[in-house]
Protein backbone atom coordinates (compact mmCIF):
# COMPACT_ATOMS: atom_id res chain seq x y z
CA UNK A 1 0.00 0.00 0.00
CA UNK A 2 1.71 3.63 -0.99
CA UNK A 3 -0.24 6.56 1.22
CA UNK A 4 0.44 10.19 0.32
CA UNK A 5 -0.24 12.47 3.56
CA UNK A 6 -0.46 16.29 3.33
CA UNK A 7 1.49 18.01 6.68
CA UNK A 8 1.94 21.32 7.29
CA UNK A 9 4.84 23.22 7.70
CA UNK A 10 4.32 22.96 11.54
CA UNK A 11 3.56 19.31 11.60
CA UNK A 12 6.49 18.59 9.27
CA UNK A 13 8.88 20.43 11.48
CA UNK A 14 7.37 19.06 15.09
CA UNK A 15 7.50 15.69 13.51
CA UNK A 16 11.43 16.27 12.91
CA UNK A 17 12.21 17.73 16.46
CA UNK A 18 9.80 14.40 18.20
CA UNK A 19 11.89 11.68 15.73
CA UNK A 20 15.05 13.95 17.10
CA UNK A 21 14.04 13.27 20.31
CA UNK A 22 12.86 9.35 19.89
CA UNK A 23 16.21 8.82 18.34
CA UNK A 24 18.17 9.62 21.66
CA UNK A 25 17.44 6.33 22.73
CA UNK A 26 18.85 3.12 21.74
CA UNK A 27 16.39 0.83 23.63
CA UNK A 28 13.81 0.78 21.13
CA UNK A 29 12.14 -1.61 19.27
CA UNK A 30 12.12 -0.55 15.83
CA UNK A 31 15.16 0.60 15.57
CA UNK A 32 15.72 4.16 15.02
CA UNK A 33 12.48 6.17 13.62
CA UNK A 34 12.27 7.88 10.29
CA UNK A 35 9.11 9.44 9.41
CA UNK A 36 8.68 5.95 7.35
CA UNK A 37 9.22 3.58 10.02
CA UNK A 38 6.81 6.08 12.53
CA UNK A 39 4.27 6.25 10.03
CA UNK A 40 4.05 2.34 9.43
CA UNK A 41 4.90 1.33 13.38
CA UNK A 42 1.42 3.41 14.07
CA UNK A 43 -0.75 1.88 11.19
CA UNK A 44 0.73 -1.80 12.66
CA UNK A 45 -0.71 -0.71 16.39
CA UNK A 46 -3.95 0.48 14.48
CA UNK A 47 -4.02 -2.59 13.08
CA UNK A 48 -4.04 -4.12 16.33
CA UNK A 49 -6.99 -2.78 17.40
CA UNK A 50 -8.55 -5.59 15.71
CA UNK A 51 -6.18 -8.32 15.79
CA UNK A 52 -4.66 -8.30 19.10
CA UNK A 53 -7.13 -5.68 21.25
CA UNK A 54 -5.92 -7.01 24.32
CA UNK A 55 -2.27 -5.88 23.64
CA UNK A 56 -1.03 -2.99 25.05
CA UNK A 57 -0.38 -0.95 21.33
CA UNK A 58 -4.05 -2.26 20.35
CA UNK A 59 -5.64 -1.11 23.42
CA UNK A 60 -4.11 2.09 23.57
CA UNK A 61 -4.32 2.65 19.71
CA UNK A 62 -8.28 2.15 20.58
CA UNK A 63 -7.82 4.64 23.28
CA UNK A 64 -6.49 7.04 21.35
CA UNK A 65 -9.00 6.88 18.62
CA UNK A 66 -11.87 6.73 21.37
CA UNK A 67 -10.80 9.88 22.14
CA UNK A 68 -11.05 11.41 18.80
CA UNK A 69 -14.90 10.57 18.98
CA UNK A 70 -14.31 7.09 16.82
CA UNK A 71 -15.46 4.03 18.74
CA UNK A 72 -14.12 0.75 17.96
CA UNK A 73 -15.64 -1.97 20.07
Amino acid sequence: MRLTITLTALEEDSLEKLLLACNRSECSSHGELTLTRLTTMLLQDAALVVTRPGSWEGSNMAQVLHSHGYPVA
